[in-house]
């Protein structure tokens, strides 16, 4: 291996005598049947625009280049050195480039073979004709044989727009060309606005429900007549009648009537004796004989509830009933009074 180093770079110090004494260049072939796009035609080489257009201006680029075919695996290569021209012409502005375009598989145990694409890319910022140097790649085969690959040159024609100096006019620079707004391209803002507003009235309207959730003036209330037969019928059953039960069952009753009357006639029963409550409903519009009813049943179970008083089942099932009693009659008078104004009204 260390000896066909030695051939190639001798290869390279002979390469333009075998030139010129027209060496036969195995393998080589006209590339311009495969080429796809818009490639100048040459013999062995080709050269393609990365722009398609009818003819190269100044800066386009170009790939320069060769392509083999049927090329065995493990076959080494040596391209050529581009050097540019510090004075201008044709630069290169890439290093050679090979590229595997298609590999054929052979026989079991032979190699395979590969149609190798090498290529740079061009460039020229001055206008003019260019001869391209010839590209000569030198093959050392896995049998240590090497050969000089000798690639036709090709010339480059690069061109400039061109001015019309009769009637050209010259401008001034023109100012930023401002294009008009399309719905494409607001349509993103207006759907983030759109959907941020959402967000923030949805946020909004949880935190207003929130609070309203614990303001006695938002939260609908049951008529109070309603909330006392409710609590009233917690206590229905004999069961509370036992001793050590009937100070709750006393208990639980008097509050529901406190509530009631509280809500009914506006007496802060909750907080008051029995003697005061029973005082303020003297200027109520409440029947007096269902005053002294409630009366006696309030005084009754203040004594089960402070001097362990233990009452009679006859007295323990009548609570109900004259609580019941008492709650229905004052709400319908409250009810005929109603509508015995809206009936004068009208």
């Amino acid at each position: 291996m260390r000896k066909a180093l030695i051939y190639l770079i001798m290869l390279f110090g002979a390469v333009s005598a075998w030139a010129q004494d027209s060496l036969a260049v195995a393998d080589v072939q006209d590339t311009a049947s495969v080429l796809k796009g818009k490639v100048v035609p040459m013999n062995g080489a080709f050269l393609q625009p990365l722009q398609e257009r009818d003819s190269v201006l100044v800066a386009d680029q170009l790939f320069y280049g060769f392509e083999l075919k049927q090329v065995e695996e493990g076959t080494l290569f040596a391209l050529p050195e581009w050097k540019n021209d510090e004075r201008g012409g044709v630069q290169a502005v890439s290093p050679w480039i090979v590229d595997t375009v298609k590999v054929t598989r052979q026989k079991k145990g032979m190699p395979r073979l590969l149609d190798l694409r090498g290529r740079l890319l061009i460039t020229s910022f001055d206008e003019g004709t260019y001869e391209l140097p010839q590209i000569m790649v030198g093959r050392l085969s896995k049998e240590g044989v090497i050969d000089t690959l000798l690639f036709d040159p090709m010339r480059l024609e690069v061109k400039t727009m061109p001015v019309d100096t009769a009637t050209f006019v010259p401008h001034d620079i023109k100012g930023q060309i401002k294009y008009p707004v399309t719905f494409e391209e607001v349509k993103p803002w207006l759907l983030g606005f759109w959907a941020f507003a959402v967000v923030i009235i949805v946020a909004v309207c949880l935190m207003i429900m929130h609070k309203r959730k614990d303001d006695p003036a938002y939260v609908r209330k049951d008529p109070a007549h309603i909330v006392a037969l409710r609590e009233l019928d917690k206590y229905r059953g004999s069961k509370l009648w036992v001793p050590e039960k009937q100070k709750m069952f006393y208990s639980g009753v008097t509050d529901a009537l406190r509530e009631y009357i509280s809500s009914r006639y506006g007496i802060s029963a909750m907080e008051m004796t029995t003697a005061e409550i029973f005082k303020d409903m003297k200027d109520t519009d409440a029947p007096a004989e269902m005053q002294k009813e409630m009366q006696e049943l309030f005084e009754r179970a203040d004594f089960v509830k402070f001097a362990k008083y233990i009452a009679s089942d006859d007295d323990n099932a009548a609570v109900l009933p004259l609580a019941v009693r008492f709650v229905t009659e004052t709400y319908q008078a409250e009810v005929e009074e109603e509508v015995s104004n809206n009936g004068g009204n009208e």
